[in-house]
């Protein structure tokens, strides 16, 4: 059955962190930030974060947002802040972090061998979405003091690859550290061969301990992303989609993508419905908008659906925003 889009509130009430994503152009940002504004007049402390590179949240709200946290609204009982993360800014900081780790433990005739691996891992696949996920998870962490998260994410397929990387990355870094327990085991042998016996006066031991310090630091934060983001009763999923036959296919195949990867998908919502009563033309493309709606709930019978209505204007700041958040109940 579809229903209004009152199932989104209900859905935000009982999590912690939500993710806002779908196909390219459909409204996901527009959707996210109702819906935030909806839960901060209702009195909570929420974060808006776009994870998309092509970000629209400043556009939206006609205010500047950055790296950091800015105030969007506080005109209700609860604050709403924003956040686009900066790839740029997130990689440099990522790469900066990784390479002083590696200058420290790499012999200094080696450093400039570590500058030009940097710069070849800034162009590597993965590198971008790595340092992404380190924001997402640090926003994550230094949450406390707010009470729900929403992500507007990139398009699906870059979304999916997102959500994938905190168990690759974990199993990627358990792998580095028993590589280094091997590592360590054969540099004790050598230094014992060596006479230097002392592990506490060993400058080869106490960097084999930072280095094994630094992946369990890495390892773990993987690993408590992953565990945030496949538990239900903290964190969902929302899929955004228009009634047209594309958004629909890729809805459906992003739906499937999350469930096998553990993510729990709290809904979809139906973006921009056409009105019935307002001219033949309008009416005829409500009743094509409904051809798929019914598609999608037969590829989707298990899913619950709720519909957004199309709205006279540009959908362009608070008072806008205001009118759609209204449509959420």
């Amino acid at each position: 059955m579809l229903l209004s889009a009152q199932n989104l509130p209900a859905l935000a009430r009982s999590r912690k962190v939500l993710f806002i994503g779908g196909k390219g152009g459909v409204g996901k940002t527009s959707t996210a930030s109702a819906l935030a504004l909806q839960q901060a007049r209702a009195g909570r402390r929420v974060l808006l974060v776009s994870t998309d590179p092509a970000h629209n949240l400043g556009h939206l709200w006609e205010r500047p947002v950055g790296d950091r946290p800015v105030l969007l609204d506080d005109a209700g009982a609860g604050v709403l802040l924003g956040v686009e993360i900066d790839p740029g800014a997130t990689l440099d900081a990522h790469l900066q972090e990784v390479g002083a780790t590696l200058r420290d433990f790499m012999p200094e005739h080696l450093h400039r061998q570590v500058e030009a691996h940097l710069q070849l891992a800034r162009q590597s696949p993965g590198t971008h979405e790595s340092a992404i996920l380190e924001r997402i998870a640090e926003l994550v962490e230094n949450s406390d003091d707010v009470d729900l998260i929403i992500f507007d994410t990139a398009p699906s397929g870059h979304t999916a690859r997102l959500l994938a990387l905190p168990e690759i990355m974990s199993a990627w870094t358990e792998g580095l550290l028993q590589r280094r327990s091997k590592a360590e085991k054969f540099g004790a042998a050598i230094r014992a061969l060596d006479g230097d016996d002392d592990p506490a006066s060993s400058t080869g031991a106490n960097r084999d301990r930072r280095i094994r310090q630094v992946l369990t630091q890495r390892r773990a934060r993987f690993e408590r992303l992953r565990e945030l983001v496949t538990d239900a009763k903290r964190c969902s999923f929302v899929v955004v989609l228009t009634a047209e036959r594309l958004p629909v296919l890729e809805s459906v195949e992003l739906y499937e993508q999350l469930t096998k990867l553990g993510v729990h998908v709290g809904g979809l919502v139906v973006n921009r419905l056409s009105p019935a009563d307002a001219g033949e033309f309008l009416a005829a493309r409500a009743e094509q908008e409904q051809k798929h709606l019914d598609e999608l709930r037969r590829l989707l019978p298990q899913a619950q659906v709720d519909t957004l209505p199309m709205l006279p204007g540009d959908l362009v700041g608070v008072q806008a925003l205001e009118k759609l958040a209204q449509r959420l109940g």
